[in-house]
């Protein structure tokens, strides 16, 4: 989920670049922080995962127009800080414990707690890269539903609010059917979908356009605002 929106090849130099556009849903509020790659709380901006998912050309993604979304539904929601952790390009077998996504997604996540930070929901975007071959995607379900729980494990939070989303595009049609119907058929509680079938994709027929990733983020405040978790872990709880 780190958010590919405006991003484009020059025709001529084969050279990603992000054509610099941030819609009014995006753009940065003094109550919407950010944890930097240096684990130190700033003002967000896209693009969100610049300094995280840093070897590539990085754009819009539903992180802004999520949070964005969230205070304007809810405006006694108080202060929001998210915390970039995606990599595109990546499989499911490489956010398993013990990887160093794994271990990366949980350190920044225990260092938004030091200053009295709430953990409220995992947002998940991710599985292109598992549709290329059919053995990935017919163990996407197992090795997603095993990410949770150990998150969950993880962080004690046994009830963490889970909100994916289920694949637009992907490398090879039948293979993107078969992770959906698993990303679709997760069997765990306080697990929530939004789909994203459907919406407009750059001319690389993989990536989510600008006003797409804005769509994508205000389905995602929806479905964040009609969970119910059964209790959020701080700075505060003990671990």
């Amino acid at each position: 989920m780190a958010g590919r929106g405006g991003v484009v090849n020059d025709t001529i130099t084969g050279i990603a670049a992000w054509d610099g556009i941030v819609p009014p849903q995006c753009q940065p509020n003094p109550f919407i922080l950010r944890l930097s790659a240096n684990l130190t709380w700033v003002l967000a901006h896209e693009p969100l995962h610049a300094d995280i998912d840093a070897n590539k050309t990085n754009g819009v993604g539903p992180g802004m127009a999520f949070a964005n979304a969230v205070l304007a539904k809810d405006n006694t929601f108080g202060i929001i800080g998210l915390v970039p952790c995606a990599i595109g390009g990546t499989n499911i077998s490489e956010w398993g414990r013990g990887t160093f996504l794994y271990q990366e997604l949980v350190r920044r996540t225990q260092a938004s707690l030091k200053d009295g930070g709430t953990i409220r929901a995992l947002l998940w975007y991710q599985g292109e890269s598992d549709t290329e071959y059919k053995e990935d995607a017919e163990s996407y379900k197992e090795k997603m539903e095993r990410l949770i729980l150990d998150l969950r494990h993880d962080f004690q939070f046994p009830m963490l609010p889970t909100i994916q989303v289920a694949l637009a595009s992907g490398y090879n049609e039948a293979f993107v059917n078969i992770v959906r119907e698993a990303q679709l058929g997760i069997d765990l509680l306080n697990v929530r979908t939004v789909e994203a079938k459907g919406l407009p994709l750059e001319p690389d027929g993989l990536h989510l356009t600008t006003p797409a990733q804005v769509r994508l983020g205000e389905a995602l405040a929806d479905r964040f605002l009609q969970s119910d978790p059964t209790g959020a872990i701080s700075s505060s709880t003990p671990q």
